[in-house]
C-alpha cells in the first residue's frame, strides 16, 4: 500500500510517516517550506493552493492512500479550498482519501456530539474545515472525514511547549477551565488514521479521546507528567476574552472506537507517570 502523508512535516504527518515506514508501507510526503527528516520517504514540496501540482504530485506518487494532514490556519484558500483539490486527484488517480479535520467545525451549543452532528463553526477557522469537509465529501463520497481534537505527544505538541513556557516565566498567560476538549495522544490518531486507511471506511469518523477535560487541567496533568510546578499555571477563562471559538466541545467517538483496534486513550492514561 503505497501511502501519501499531505503535510508530513507537521507534527500529527511525521508520526504518520514514522508508522506507515515502520508497517512496509512505501511512502511519499509534501511540505509546504521544508522536509521532513523521517527516513525511507520520498519529500514533494506542495502548495495546496496549486491545482496543477496537487494533480502532479498524485500522479508521480501514484498512492493506494492520501492522508491528508496539512493545516493552514484560517488560510481559506489553504484550508478550506486545498483539501478539494486534493479529493478531486484522489478521485481522478482512483486513491483513498482520508482527510483529517477538526471539532473546531462545531460551536459548542450541544456540546457532545456525535457524527451526525452537522458543523455550526463560530470561528474562521472553523468555516474553513467545515467547508472543506462538505467539498471533499461532494467531489470524493468515498472518502473518510476524520474530526479530532487536541494532539498532544510526548512533548512535541503545541500545548505541551505552552505549558513548559508558562512555567518557566518565558510566556505570559493563562489556561482556561471552560474550554473543554477530547485531547489524543499522536500515536493513537496516527495509528487510528492508518487503519481507518488500510480498510474500505467512509463518511465522518470521529478519533477524540476517550475523556473531556478543560485546558487548564490538561495542563496540569502535563506538568505533573514532566515534573513541573503545576501551581505556576494561571487559570482563566475563555469566555471572558474576544478569542473567536467555542467552549465546550466534546467527541463522541464511540461509534468508530467500536470498529478500530487502536484504543483512543484519554489523557490521563498517556499522562499520568507510571508508578
Amino acid at each position: 500500500m503505497t501511502v501519501l502523508v499531505v503535510g508530513g512535516s507537521g507534527f500529527l504527518g511525521a508520526e504518520l510517516l514514522r508508522q506507515a515506514v515502520a508497517a512496509g508501507h512505501p511512502t511519499a510526503a509534501t511540505y509546504a517550506t521544508r522536509p521532513g527528516s523521517a527516513p525511507g520517504v520520498a519529500w514533494y514540496d506542495l502548495d495546496l493552493r496549486d491545482p496543477g501540482r496537487v494533480e502532479a504530485v498524485v500522479a508521480d506518487v501514484g498512492p493506494r492512500v492520501i492522508v491528508n494532514a496539512s493545516s493552514g490556519e484560517a488560510d481559506w484558500a489553504v484550508t478550506a479550498e486545498g483539501p478539494v483539490r486534493l479529493a478531486m486527484a484522489a478521485a481522478r488517480s482512483g486513491s483513498r482519501l482520508i482527510h483529517v479535520s477538526s471539532d473546531a467545525v462545531f460551536s459548542g451549543a450541544r456540546v457532545h456530539y456525535e457524527e451526525s452532528c452537522l458543523p455550526d463553526p463560530v470561528s474562521p477557522y472553523g468555516a474553513a474545515k467545515a467547508a472543506a469537509e462538505t467539498g471533499v465529501l461532494l467531489v470524493h463520497p468515498d472518502a473518510v472525514i476524520a474530526r479530532t481534537s487536541l494532539i498532544i505527544g510526548d512533548g512535541q505538541s503545541k500545548h505541551e511547549r505552552v505549558v513548559h513556557e508558562l512555567v518557566a516565566g518565558t510566556r505570559d498567560g493563562v489556561l482556561f477551565t471552560d474550554d473543554i476538549r477530547c485531547p489524543v495522544h499522536v500515536a493513537d490518531l496516527a495509528a487510528a488514521l492508518m487503519e481507518l486507511a488500510s480498510g474500505d471506511a467512509s463518511g465522518v469518523r470521529h478519533l477524540g479521546g476517550s475523556e473531556a477535560l478543560s485546558r487548564h487541567d490538561l495542563g496540569v496533568l502535563i506538568a505533573g507528567r514532566d515534573g513541573l510546578d503545576a501551581s505556576r499555571l494561571r487559570r482563566g477563562r475563555r469566555a471572558d476574552t474576544a478569542l473567536p471559538g467555542a467552549l465546550d466541545v466534546r467527541l463522541d467517538s464511540r461509534a468508530t472506537q467500536r470498529k478500530l483496534r487502536t484504543r483512543l486513550r484519554g489523557a490521563h492514561q498517556f499522562l499520568t507517570p507510571e508508578v
